[in-house]
């Protein structure tokens, strides 16, 4: 393994673990929630390592529990996950020179976090290789996958994450990534689309459409407005270590 293979997961692992601490909260309350609603502990942990998508599978989970018809479940799951159809064309260049199967494996792994760090990777100009793709990816997943299972067995212990005020560390971590993104061009009026698209959506269309219809007006504002050839060529935030 050459030294740069080395910086390049040890980048990836410490950005997948800061992930993986933000998300631990939502992952128990996912096993806790599941267990609750009639799944057994392995049928938690299949869904937590098949879907992969916590807002899809909170919702999912809710809504077996209510006799929904099935084919509104698989659409409310595809109103919360459209946004990945969007994240994957967006860095369908940063993965051009990999294989069918290492594009198939890492987007399989992609979540919000793992989308923004392949654009921040991308933006210094770094190329985003399969195993920092993978490694990142993984040192997700795994601790989401265990710590469902440990919130499945937890079940009513877990609580109310607000309770004790720990549900604001994934807004704060996303928070983060998109503040790291404002030297692009036209950060703020997309940034502002997103917010407004998303707010009035929640109020006229519900919960959880807000998601895919605010990314979406953030996507249209960002597709009308011409770029301004300011934009800078490196990205806010620190670049990972022996990364050259």
């Amino acid at each position: 393994m050459t030294p740069a293979t080395k910086d390049e997961i040890r980048d990836a692992f410490r950005r997948g673990i800061a992930v993986a601490i933000a998300a631990a909260p939502f992952a128990v309350l996912f096993g806790a929630v599941a267990v609750d609603n009639g799944l057994s502990i392995a049928e938690a942990a299949l869904m937590s390592a098949t879907l992969y998508a916590g807002a899809s599978q909170l919702v999912g989970v809710e809504l077996f529990n209510h006799n929904v018809a099935p084919w509104l479940v698989v659409l409310s799951i595809f109103a919360v996950n459209f946004r990945h159809v969007l994240y994957s064309a967006a860095i369908a260049a940063h993965i051009r020179h990999l294989t069918f199967w290492q594009k198939a494996t890492s987007l399989f792994l992609l979540t919000d976090p793992q989308f923004a760090e392949t654009e921040r990777r991308a933006d210094a100009g770094i190329r985003v290789s399969y195993v920092w793709s993978m490694v990142l990816g993984l040192s997700v997943y795994v601790p989401w996958l265990c710590l469902t299972i440990v919130g499945g067995f937890l079940g009513n212990l877990i609580g109310d994450p607000k309770a004790i005020g720990i549900d604001v560390l994934l807004p704060i971590y996303f928070m983060g990534l998109v503040l790291g993104f404002r030297s692009r061009a036209n950060w703020l009026p997309v940034v502002i689309a997103s917010a407004a698209g998303s707010i009035l959506a929640m109020h006229f269309v519900g919960s959880p459409w807000h998601v895919s219809l605010g990314a979406l007006a953030g996507v249209l504002v960002a597709a009308l407005m011409p770029l301004d050839g300011k934009e800078t060529e490196t990205p806010v935030g620190k670049t990972a270590e022996g990364e050259a």
